[in-house]
């Protein structure tokens, strides 16, 4: 071979190992991006979600990763805040190169990110909200793995009504999460001829509930349906509490179950929460038998359900890894997560296709008992 020839070959090899690592993927690992609340009101949500993710990496990483390839997660935070949100996922793309985006946290930090995830057509994996808004139209590079908010409150709904409880008030964000947990309840009620008896709002990142408290409080609820983040909600129970309100409280699962739990103390027992996981707590189900087993082995001894759902997520994504072969295009990731038709994980199924990413409709009702201890 000439001398010409050799360098053309050199930097045609260059060239096209520059082109793979520009989009996240060497011959020895892929990295994957997190945008997330890790700091301010919201952070152990994005936290929670962040350790079950690596859990499961690590765990992976050590048997070869996949098709040999390690997984390297790079999060950065957004402080749940959209502008930020934003500014988080085009550093992750176009800085750190990631080839995919895993884990994100919220509805309006996912909302404001959406437009840019899909104009550079990165798929995301595992968006820890259930709002239609980011289901609804349809899009290509996103695939949800937990159910939506319409599910979640149709099961709250559900469960009250059938205990004979019709006076119910909801408290909710002021943004986009709250509003769509807002239509999950009206629409549940609406089926069942009711409708909500009050209604109160608190700001993102804000626990200045009292006018909401007000409002809410006078029209004597047997029932509040909260849709926000731990600490609001939290300060919104307590206040209550100290009122001698003796109704029931229900949040939905974005709210953070185990945050909720330790912000509340002793006032919290009684407090129901939905789920879209798998009751992370018990050992009779395989996949949380792999949760515990890889959480412990990654030297994280709390268990909770938010890390639960990162640790699927992380599952999910690396499925679909696993089926966009040996030379992973984002391409190639998109068709192999829409091969994953009814794939059971071990207790927790997953269904795509090319027409649907809903991924999972499947929901629970948890407890909080004597000392933060969650029951089902």
């Amino acid at each position: 071979m000439s001398l010409i020839n050799k360098l053309l070959a050199l930097s045609l090899a260059f060239t096209s190992a520059f082109a793979t690592a520009e989009t996240g993927v060497t011959d020895n690992e892929i990295l994957i991006g997190q945008f997330a609340a890790t700091s301010g009101p919201a952070a152990q949500l994005g936290l929670r979600m962040q350790v079950g993710m690596q859990a499961y990496f690590t765990a992976l990483n050590a048997q070869g990763g996949v098709n040999g390839r390690s997984i390297k997660l790079v999060t950065r935070d957004d402080g749940y805040e959209p502008d930020k949100a934003v500014a988080a996922v085009k550093a992750l793309i176009e800085q750190d190169k990631v080839f995919a985006l895993a884990g994100s946290v919220g509805t309006p930090t996912g909302l404001a990110a959406l437009p840019v995830v899909t104009a550079q057509q990165v798929p995301l994996v595992g968006m820890f909200t259930g709002a239609q808004a980011l289901r609804e139209p349809f899009n290509r590079h996103v695939f949800h793995v937990r159910a939506s908010y319409f599910d979640e409150t149709e099961r709250i709904v559900q469960h009250l009504t059938t205990l004979g409880v019709k006076k119910i008030a909801v408290f909710y964000q002021n943004d986009s999460y709250g509003k769509a947990g807002l239509e999950g309840v009206e629409r549940a009620l609406t089926q069942r001829q009711l409708k909500p008896v009050a209604t109160g709002t608190v700001e993102r990142n804000s626990v200045d509930t009292a006018a909401a408290l007000a409002s809410i409080l006078k029209t004597e609820p047997e029932a509040v349906v909260q849709i926000s983040a731990y600490k609001s909600c939290a300060a919104f129970i307590k206040q209550a509490r100290s009122k001698g309100y003796g109704g029931q409280f229900f949040n939905v699962s974005f709210v953070g179950a185990a945050a909720l739990a330790q912000e509340l103390g002793d006032a919290g027992q009684g407090v129901v929460i939905s789920q879209v996981v798998p009751f992370p707590f018990a050992t009779k189900t395989p996949v949380v038998r792999d949760y515990q087993q890889h959480m412990l082995a990654a030297g994280q001894k709390e268990f909770d359900f938010s890390s639960m759902e990162g640790y699927l997520t992380a599952r999910v994504l690396t499925e679909g890894l696993r089926r966009a072969g040996k030379t992973p295009t984002r391409d190639s990731l998109i068709s192999g997560l829409e091969s994953l038709r009814d794939v059971n994980l071990g207790g927790f199924a997953i269904n795509y296709s090319p027409k649907n990413h809903q991924g999972s409709n499947f929901t629970d009702l948890s407890i909080i008992g004597r000392g933060g201890k969650f029951m089902h």
